[in-house]
């Protein structure tokens, strides 16, 4: 089942200055199985609901990645589907979505990362995604979660 959550929950941060907060003009924070599902042909629903979020929300630059995202993701099609990618096409879809505001790790988000895996019990990469959707102004995190 698709879900948003708060990238801002559990936390004090305030939104920057020119942050906007209007439902009109939600950042979302991609997670890597939003990315995965528009390649996963074993699971067609998802992708059609994926797809959908693209085609609607892909050009509006509201929609956020980071350098993990895009790891992930390469990792993931190539190595882990049950009909992987050829690495050649899964870098072709990379160089398409870095054409989105994508947004860095840097040492600061990772300890950032670290604090919150230990208050929140999150897995660190949980929590590294989480601290860079908030240091992106997102206001949601789009997932997919998935019982594999």
């Amino acid at each position: 089942m698709s879900g948003e959550r708060s990238a801002r929950s559990g936390t004090s941060r305030k939104p920057r200055s020119g942050e906007s907060q209007g439902r009109d003009e939600q950042r979302r924070f991609l997670d890597t199985n939003i990315l995965v599902y528009l390649f996963d042909t074993d699971s067609p629903e998802k992708k059609t609901t994926v797809s959908g979020l693209f085609e609607t929300e892909g050009a509006s630059g509201l929609l956020i990645l980071s350098t993990q995202v895009l790891q992930e993701f390469y990792v993931v099609v190539t190595r882990k589907l049950a009909r992987p990618l050829a690495p050649e096409v899964a870098e072709l879809a990379v160089r398409d979505f870095a054409t989105l505001p994508v947004r860095q790790v840097t040492p600061a988000l990772i300890l950032l990362a670290i604090r919150r895996s230990i208050e929140s019990r999150l897995s660190f990469w949980d929590a590294l995604m989480v601290e860079t959707a908030i240091d992106a102004g997102a206001t949601a995190q789009k997932t997919y979660k998935t019982d594999k």
